[in-house]
């Protein structure tokens, strides 16, 4: 057999080395190119923004307000969407691909069609005295967005977890009093927001805990799970998208009661019989085989996942769209109208999804495997009574953190499965204290640190945009 000349082979190794380099300098570069993206989002945010105000004197508030208002909006989207998203692709309910698209298409969705509630709570409702001071107001909100873009990068370098929302109602709190004094902020509404932050991650634990208890009753604990399965799970995809399909034409307030529901029936027959069909095939595939709780849990999932990215949409996008609003409409001598409001909406809905599309992939990933390994159906019941409860939350005006509304279901679901534990136990002799603290599935350590960051993060806020106002001149 005729050798390779020794010339050839070194030449082969040489280009499979520079082929190998550029396929690693083209991996390296995926991130750069991220960046680059999103750095020509907020400077196109900026030069477009200013281009409606070219006859205004304060061009450099206006510009450095979109600026951040956009980085705000990308943070938000490429943080969020993995409580969103994580357990449906980890499930395989979804492609990573079509489910990024699809969840920033109904991130954008929900802030134009439903995201006007709670806008408004943040601007007319938290601090609506100070409305109407011309460039003192622009300045006090530009304080406010940079307090709250500091305040959460500085809060995701050091691994704490914080909320966006809550920076961003305790930055415009902190600005608004070092501006225009105590009187500056509606402290009735601020009440009322912190009671929204209290009740609504337990209103999520419970709803979790009924679900889950319910998912138990009605499909895991059956013989026959496949049967349980192919009835119950389209009824819960029907009432996924009757919610979704109920929330959405209320918030927008285009027809009547009737309409609304002829809307809803129509969805909900339309998820029911694509769930339907969707596990006849699965089951037909499996020809007779076991089919694994996830792949039963898909199509659920899946519609989770979307219901969480219209409600994250409605209720998130606030944070960038109230701070905006006030600044545009105080460095307007038209003052608002209900076209720029939803202009508003739409850049921060689009901000989000860039965020959802360019940054969430790797948080996905992670947080989807992180999931899944506890269990598909308790990803399912957390999925759900998130969406529900942020939902409710944005038809009711009220800001909430999505990410602590999915923490509170997730400790709903702990905590359900401690009780039931303890109650099938019952029976066998009693455990030593220690065992007992061991077998805890909710770490009490984990709620302590989120709570302490929810006490921390809305004075911290409110004290950096506070210092900006007076050291900044702002």
């Amino acid at each position: 057999m005729r050798r390779e000349p020794r010339e050839y082979r070194t030449l082969d190794k040489d280009l499979s080395r520079v082929t190998h380099t550029e396929r690693a300098v083209l991996h390296s570069a995926r991130s750069f190119m991220r960046l680059g993206l999103g750095l020509i989002f907020i400077a196109a945010t900026a030069y477009v923004g200013t281009g409606f105000f070219a006859d205004q004197p304060a061009l450099g508030i206006l510009a450095a307000s979109m600026a951040v208002a956009a980085y705000l909006a990308m943070s938000i989207g490429g943080n969020d969407v993995a409580n969103a998203l994580g357990p449906a692709v980890a499930a395989g309910a979804i492609g990573m691909t079509t489910g990024l698209l699809s969840v920033a298409v109904l991130e954008v969705l929900g802030a134009v069609i439903a995201g006007g509630g709670v806008t408004a709570t943040l601007t007319e409702g938290l601090v609506g005295s100070t409305l109407g001071e011309g460039e003192a107001t622009a300045r006090m909100m530009l304080a406010a967005l940079l307090a709250a873009g500091s305040w959460i990068s500085l809060a995701t370098w050091l691994g704490a977890p914080v909320s966006t929302t809550h920076s961003v109602v305790g930055a415009i709190a902190g600005a608004g009093m070092a501006s225009f004094g105590l009187g500056a902020v509606n402290w009735p509404a601020m009440a009322m927001i912190a009671f929204g932050w209290i009740v609504s991650p337990l209103v999520a634990g419970l709803i979790a805990a009924g679900l889950m208890a319910l998912l138990r009753w009605l499909v895991m604990d059956r013989e026959d799970r496949l049967a349980a399965a192919r009835m119950w799970m389209p009824v819960a995809v029907a009432l996924t998208s009757a919610m979704l399909a109920g929330v959405a034409e209320l918030a927008w307030h285009g027809t009547g009661l009737a309409a609304n529901a002829v809307l809803v029936l129509v969805c909900a027959l339309l998820g029911w019989v694509y769930t339907r069909r969707r596990i006849d095939r699965q089951l037909r595939g499996a020809g007779g085989g076991r089919l694994a709780v996830k792949q039963l849990l898909a199509v659920p999932l899946a519609a989770s996942a979307l219901v969480m990215g219209f409600a994250h949409g409605a209720n998130d996008t606030s944070n960038v769209a109230a701070p905006l609003t006030i600044i545009l409409d105080s460095l307007s001598a038209a003052g608002g109208d209900a076209l720029r409001g939803r202009l508003v909406l739409l850049l921060g809905g689009l901000g989000i999804a860039l965020g959802v599309l360019l940054f969430g992939r790797r948080l996905v990933h992670m947080v989807g495997s992180r999931i899944t390994r506890l269990n598909a159906a308790r990803a399912l019941c957390v999925s759900l009574a998130t969406a529900a409860t942020v939902l409710a939350a944005s038809l009711m005006g009220l800001p909430v953190s999505t990410t602590h509304v999915a923490v509170g279901g997730v400790f709903g679901v702990g905590f359900y499965r401690e009780w039931r534990d303890r109650r099938l136990a019952a029976s066998h002799a009693p455990l030593p204290d220690e065992e007992r603290r061991r077998r805890h599935l909710v770490r009490r350590s984990y709620m302590r640190m989120i709570l302490g960051a929810w006490l921390v993060t809305v004075p911290a806020a409110a004290a950096l945009a506070a210092a900006l106002v007076w050291i900044g001149g702002f």
